[in-house]
């Protein structure tokens, strides 16, 4: 039954996305994934409606799985050249829309093995995912468990993305990472309200510094301590021993959470990225982030 379901939207996503729907969709740009070449993949993970088309808030997510594919295609195509089989992990996956695109484009694009495993701690998120994963028939190459970040010190990988992980989960994530010795890190963070709780509480005790103005400001608070959260991050994985890229993930058109941070791990750590950490923590009131005391 699934076979013909499947040849059934095949068929119907063929007939829809003509070369001028496809071109007006992709802006002219060379996507990894098109409609009419991943239609099961792209109705699994709900971003195509039964008739084939693709609704606007169901582009902008489309457009954002494309850009995963670009901006890692570089760091994946070295873990390739090293490894037969690449091990990934997606931390905090949600609906698993990281998870399903990994393993397609690593089946259709890269022509690679990959062994992908999605971890959230909700298991109604676990049992939605793997609804997903049998409809997009790549239950083979994926598996998924509920559970917390830290209890998966025993599920190695060579490669630990997050994507859109809440506030400290992408700390969870950066600092599984750098236990397991994974060579490549990814996250795209998101609500980053450690690091302003922390002024909040500055502001509150009427503490006199460089930063008070910004303490003192909700709205510049939240956005500053996102920046320096990011920077924290940045620093820290360099003094874990790895390269590290911030870049833009997506366009702000499409998310206001658009930093990427890549890193590849190149050897020891860098004490002088640590004492860069030390000294931003100093400069903006002597508050840093949790992940400041695990690697």
């Amino acid at each position: 039954m699934h076979e013909a379901w499947a040849a059934q939207v095949a068929a119907e996503a063929a007939a829809y996305w003509t070369e001028a729907r496809t071109r007006e969709l992709t802006g002219g740009k060379q996507l990894a994934i098109l409609p009419a070449e991943a239609p099961v993949l792209l109705r699994a993970l709900g971003l195509l409606h039964r008739d084939a088309t693709m609704p606007p808030a169901q582009v902008r997510k489309y457009l954002q799985i494309n850009h995963v594919v670009r901006v890692m295609d570089t760091a994946m195509a070295a873990l390739r050249a090293r490894h037969p089989v690449i091990r990934i992990l997606d931390a905090g996956c949600g609906r698993s829309y990281l998870t399903l695109l990994l393993a397609w484009v690593a089946r259709e694009r890269w022509h690679h093995q990959v062994e992908v495993l999605g971890v959230d701690r909700n298991p109604a998120v676990i049992a939605e995912c793997e609804r997903r994963t049998a409809i997009a028939g790549l239950a083979d190459v994926v598996r998924f468990r509920a559970a917390n970040l830290a209890d998966l010190v025993d599920e190695p990988a060579h490669a630990v993305f997050a994507l859109h992980a809440c506030d400290t989960a992408t700390d969870d994530a950066i600092a599984l990472g750098v236990a397991t010795r994974a060579e490549l890190i990814a996250v795209a963070p998101c609500c980053q309200a450690e690091l302003a709780r922390a002024w909040a509480e500055l502001g509150e005790r009427g503490a006199v510094g460089g930063f008070a103005p910004i303490w003192t400001a909700p709205h510049l608070r939240r956005e500053t301590a996102a920046h320096v959260t990011d920077a924290m991050r940045v620093a820290l994985m360099r003094a874990a021993g790895y390269e590290v890229t911030p870049m833009e993930f997506i366009g702000l058109e499409h998310t206001k959470k658009n930093t990427l941070i890549r890193g590849m791990r190149v050897g020891p750590g860098d004490p002088a990225a640590r004492a860069a950490y030390d000294a931003l923590v100093a400069a903006t009131g002597g508050c840093g982030i949790g992940l400041g005391t695990r690697i």
